[in-house]
């Protein structure tokens, strides 16, 4: 390693390190930190390292120096929880289904006087846990949370923990950690949904139904339990060669590669569920490409009933997800949380019941 790179990580090691106490509350809000000689020893570097390690954290806002007094944690990790102020993370922002779910937030917010900190973190842990790291260091009362690959397990729950510590609520939704499934949360119930696109097709005499589902979040993972259960209940059994996994970084490409490398190779199926109206409308798309037509010669059904499934060519069977609602829904919740922090919330985990919505992507199969 050259000798930048090893003084590099040296001042980033310590850099982290003291960010990690100061969000963990080894370090309080205005409380000095080691002089620079001290920091020098215990970590074995020179001073102009450590200068550079707390050059990072001051300008992230996480310490300030006072001239001939030494160093200190902000002020600005203290929560007043007087600001008024409400954060809202999502995946995702400007599209799909989002806008309406934050307008949902915000129309019951503005009613109550509170302001929306916006973030999103394009499913990225990575980008989640920096949200999280900012959030820290803002007066926020409170946060509603769309958990970036929530059936992946969560390595930065020392974030959330800090949160409680600070005595700011969150409510999750769209999803849930498993290690943090007890925590308050408003979500669709996807095992429902999945449940019913799957049964409505076998109805329509439907044997061979095609599975794409998103392999990294809750929804996938309840979506496709659904799935299985239509398929148990009507005896048909269920086949693993008949699944299409996907992550969210391949998105754009898995799903519709693996259907069309399923048709070259002869795969008969005569329906796909899809994990949503988006992944639905390219899979029409990769379908008419191999020369098969939707609905006549294979259904096709999404879930949101996002704008697109009202909208795009063949209008999509799908499930209808009340959007504004789950919005207001969140926010009425985190509003009871901040009002009685010390009560004991009846419905703090709430599953929206799912309803079917049939479109032309699906037909009887004749």
């Amino acid at each position: 390693m050259a000798k930048s790179e090893g003084q590099k990580l040296k001042y980033f090691t310590l850099a982290e390190d003291l960010k990690r106490m100061i969000l963990d509350g080894g370090i309080q809000a205005g409380e000095k930190l080691p002089s620079e000689n001290e920091l020098s020893d215990r970590y074995h570097i020179s001073r102009h390292t450590v200068r550079k390690a707390l050059s990072i954290l001051t300008n992230e806002g996480f310490v300030y120096a006072e001239h001939g007094k030494g160093t200190f944690c902000s002020e600005r990790v203290r929560h007043t929880k007087t600001s008024r102020n409400i954060a809202v993370v999502t995946t995702y922002l400007s599209d799909y289904i989002f806008p309406k779910v934050v307008q949902g937030i915000d129309s019951v917010m503005a009613e109550e006087g509170y302001s929306i900190i916006l973030k999103n973190t394009r499913n990225s842990r990575k980008a989640e846990a920096k949200c999280l790291e900012e959030l820290l260091q803002k007066d926020i009362e409170g946060l509603i949370i769309e958990p970036s690959k929530s059936e992946i397990f969560c390595r930065h729950i020392s974030l959330y923990q800090r949160l409680e510590q600070f005595g700011i609520p969150y409510v999750f939704i769209q999803g849930c950690f498993e290690q943090m499934k007890d925590k308050p949360q408003v979500r669709m119930d996807d095992c429902r949904g999945g449940y019913l696109v799957a049964s409505h097709l076998i109805s329509q005499g439907h044997q061979r139904i095609l599975g794409v589902f998103k392999a990294d979040d809750t929804q996938g993972r309840e979506r496709h339990r659904g799935y299985v259960q239509a398929l148990q209940e009507a005896g048909i059994m269920y086949n693993p060669d008949l699944i299409i996994w996907f992550h969210t970084e391949d998105r754009a490409i898995k799903p519709f590669a693996a259907l069309q490398d399923l048709v070259r190779q002869g795969e008969e199926f005569d329906a796909v569920v899809c994990y949503n109206d988006q992944i639905a409308v390219e899979v029409v798309k990769a379908l008419e490409e191999c020369n098969i037509l939707v609905p006549e010669q294979v259904s096709v059904t999404g879930y949101d009933n996002s704008f697109i499934a009202e909208n795009s060519r063949i209008k999509l069977t799908t499930i209808a997800h009340p959007q504004d609602k789950l919005g207001e829904m969140a926010a009425r919740l985190l509003l009871e949380l901040i009002h009685n922090p010390h009560a004991e919330v009846q419905e703090n985990r709430v599953l929206i019941e799912p309803e079917l919505i049939v479109r032309e992507s699906s037909r009887r199969r004749t």
